[in-house]
Formats: structure tokens, sequence, C-alpha cells
């Protein structure tokens, strides 16, 4: 049996996937979970060891056959996170997360260094915003100048992994993409916006790779310490998000992904650089060699799992809760600022139920306003795609939330468009180990289409595809208008 790995570095956990090309199915799995350091000043952080210590653990769960059937690996990671770390390869501080907001500061100060933001969206094909790497670079510096004075490795979450795999300094476009030091479309370092940060920034920066290209080979010390085959290629990897686009087939135009996990995304492939940043679609690379424009929100399954728990629920007897409230939520309308927020950039925003009257403050109607909200947020960057000439035909949903009957639904009236289902739950795992094949078919001369592998191996479950029905569609429009006011009414207050 020869199987190839997909990582996935999450915020919550690691995952290790080991797919058999030749059956197409996963025939291990293995997870850890991670622990987050969080402050109410919007520090989101980890530390290297977490991760070293649940790779190892991962890999320790599979037999020695299983370890020795790799032929290859690739790795995808949370986007944005910053890894520090010295000339000894040695950990400085903290990674700070993707959705780590203490950089409110930093961000202003770049933007009004560049000349504002129109300068810093030509210069990266995005906003300053707190989410990306570089004014976690420039925090560092400002609140930690004897760390950053040691600095020589600039790493993401998924870099790092591969970095430890072997022993290869590099990044690739899609991840680099999301750095907001980076230029997608010239796909070059912005040596002005690194330099706003430290003029030493630009010589400590990674080659960036083509997605095709191994990041580089197993060293001797990570086969001994992994128990997996030195030698064999880990492919450039990418962003969760790239992976995720991989692992459900959205490498060619018309498709678009859907993520409701703890983050929300929503993504297309196209084979043209389209952004809109100010109206919250992300320019980024994809890892396959095209293009990502990304829209992502910062609360996406929170609102819901909050609730949730407030009102002492399990998942299913909360879905049953809001199913018995009619489209629309009979006019309860959930703002799910709970972790600040992304899309709109509202950094210091917080969360709200508006809309509330003695007839309509029920259980039922918050619980279904939490899921709706979700989605609503979602319609945002949908609108931006149509805006820029992105025609999508369907949307393919994947994360925790897509397990859910009832947020299919509202999906698919909310978008107003088919909403399908992978059989893979694991998207972003998958999508690594998918281009772990790609790239081995390269390295050893034979290279294969990715668009051709991705229609091989990603499954739908076409019995759980859901269609859009003209008549909630209809209400759903008006509800998100509602939704749309409240957002403009108090967005000032979290400026």
């Amino acid at each position: 049996m020869n199987t190839v790995a997909g990582i996935d570095l999450g915020t919550q956990s690691i995952k290790v996937i080991l797919y058999n090309p030749k059956t197409k199915t996963v025939v291990a799995q293995a997870q850890k979970e991670l622990d987050i350091i969080a402050e109410n000043d919007g520090t989101r952080e980890q530390k290297t060891q977490w991760y070293d210590e649940a790779l190892s653990y991962c890999f320790a769960q599979f037999s020695t056959e299983e370890c020795k059937s790799i032929q290859a690996l690739g790795v995808s990671g949370q986007q944005h996170g910053f890894v520090p770390l010295d000339a000894n390869k040695k950990a400085l501080y903290n990674i700070k997360l993707w959705n780590d907001t203490s950089t409110v500061d930093e961000c202003a100060l770049i933007t009004e260094k560049a000349g504002g933001d129109a300068i810093v969206i030509e210069e990266v094909c995005n906003l300053m915003l707190p989410g990306f790497t570089a004014p976690k670079i420039l925090w560092l510096k400002r609140h930690k100048p004897d760390i950053f004075a040691q600095l020589h490795y600039i790493l993401l979450p998924h870099d790092y992994i591969n970095f430890i795999l072997t022993d290869a300094y590099t990044m690739e476009a899609g991840d680099a993409s999301g750095t907001a030091l980076f230029n997608g479309k010239t796909r070059s370092w912005s040596k002005r916006i690194c330099n706003i940060i430290d003029e030493k920034l630009l010589s400590l920066l990674p080659e960036v790779i083509s997605s095709e290209k191994p990041a580089g080979f197993v060293t001797e010390e990570a086969a001994k310490r992994f128990g997996i085959p030195q030698g064999i290629p880990v492919s450039s990897g990418g962003g969760d998000n790239m992976m995720g686009a991989i692992g459900t087939g959205t490498v060619q135009e018309g498709f678009l992904t859907m993520s409701l996990g703890t983050s929300g995304t929503l993504y297309g492939y196209s084979n043209k650089a389209i952004a809109d940043p100010v109206k919250g679609l992300s320019g980024f690379n994809s890892s396959t060699g095209g293009y990502l424009p990304l829209l992502c929100t910062m609360n996406c399954t929170v609102a819901t799992e909050q609730t949730r728990a407030l009102f002492d629920l399990g998942v299913k007897e909360f879905d049953a809760l809001a199913a018995k409230a009619p489209v629309g939520s009979d006019g309860v309308v959930y703002l799910p600022y709970f972790n600040g927020e992304r899309t709109p950039n509202l950094p210091n925003g917080r969360a709200s139920i508006m809309g509330l009257t003695s007839v309509n403050c029920s259980k039922e109607n918050i619980a279904r306003s939490a899921m709706e909200a979700a989605i609503f947020g979602m319609r945002i960057g949908l609108e931006v795609f149509q805006d820029l000439g992105f025609q999508a035909r369907e949307i393919r949903l994947i994360g925790g939330g897509a397990k859910s009957a009832l947020w299919r639904e509202i999906a698919a009236n909310v978008m107003n468009l088919p909403i399908k289902l992978p059989e893979n739950k694991e998207a972003a795992a998958l999508g690594a180990a998918i281009q772990a094949l790609w790239c081995l078919s390269h390295v050893e001369g034979n290279p294969i289409d990715i668009a051709k592998l991705t229609d091989e191996h990603i499954k739908i479950q076409e019995e759980k595809t859901v269609l859009p029905n003209p008549e909630s569609v209809e209400k759903y429009t008006l509800a998100y208008k509602e939704y749309t006011k409240y957002v403009d009414a108090v967005s000032y207050l979290y400026q």
C-alpha cells in the first residue's frame, strides 16, 4: 500500500490523514487538540512546542507499516499566524494567530506611513488588518524589541511544519498573499511595506516557490523523530483556505467553497486577480498557481456555540429549536461579533441581538437568528464576487456547520445557489494530501493537472444537495436588508 499524508494544522487541533490514491480512501487518521492563550486585549496565541508535540503524537498513532507507506506529505495551516524563530531555529515568542486583534495600533501605523489604504492595497492587494501577519511583526518590534533584534526566520504556521520536516526555508504564494507583505499580482514581496516595519525585514523573508514544487524533502532528523521515510517530498502546502479549495475541487472557475467553522470563509478560484478589500474580499493567491479571492468573518459558529451554551442545549437540540422559528427569525437579528470582526472591519466589535419585541423574543427566534447571521456574513462576500463578474454555479459547503441540514437549507436560500456537500469532511487535510500527490507527480517527472486530480478524488454527496426555494429566497432577501441596516447602525461604535 502506498499513501500520501495530509497534515492540517488548525486553530483548535492538528490532524493527520493517510490517503490511498489507488482506492481513493483515507486509510488512517489521527488528531490532537491544541490550547489557545486568550486575553481580553484581543491576544490569541499558541506555542511552537504544542505543534511539535501534537505532530509527534499524531504520527505515533500510526503503525510502522502505515508510516512506511507514505510517499509524500502536504501541509495545510491556519493562515496569517506569525512564527518568529532565531538563528538557531528556536522560537523567540508565542505564535500570534489569525484571530489575534491586539495589533490595531500597528495596522494604523503601517497604513499611515504607507500613505493610506489605497497605497496599501496597491502594494499588497489587501487592507492592513489585525488578522494579517505584517502588523504582528511590527507588534513584536514595538513591544518586544530585544526579541525582535534576534529575529532570523519568519514563518507562517504551515511553513513552520514544513521547516521542521525539511529544514528548508520556503514559502508559497497562497499563504504568502495573506501576510500583507506580498503582492499577489506580481508574486513578490512589497519592499515598501517591509521597510515601513523594519529595513532588515525584506532580507529575512523566505524564497517564494511555485505551488507544484516541493518545499523540501524529509530530513534524517525528521524521519527519526516522526517515524516517516527519509527523503520523501513535502509539497509547498498552503493556508487552510487554499488547501480547503483543493479538498473541495475549487481549483477551476465557477465553484465557491464556503466554510462554516470558528471563522467563516467564502472563496473561489479565478484565473485572473480579482478582489475588493474595501468591501471585504481579500486578494489572495491560490496554492495551485491561480488566484483565490476570499471573504473571511471571524465569528461564524461562534454565535451558535455561545447561544447553545447559554441555553444549555446539545447541537441537535439547538438545531431542532431553531427549526421551529420562521425564515428571518420573525425580525430578530443577531450581530455575532464576539471576537471583534474582520468583515466588516470592526476589530473592537461586540455581539448584540437586535430587533427584539415583546412578541418575537423567544429562544427559537434567537437560536435561528444566530444561524442566519453566519450566512448573512457570507452573503456580503457573494455580492462582491458578483459585482466583480464572478459567475458562481454552486457552493461547496465544509466545516462543522456543514453537518447541519438546517444550516445547509439556510445557506441555499440566503445565497440563492445550490449547496453541495463533499463526501470527505476534512477538506483541508485532503487538499494537502492531493497537493502532495500533485507534487509527487512533478518530482517523478509525470506531472498531472491539479483539476484532473480533484475531479478524480473529490466526491460529492449528491443526495444531500439543497436547491434554493424561491419563496424562502424572497423572504431572506428582505431579512438580509434588515441585517445590513443594523450592521450599518452600530458600526460606528466599534471603529
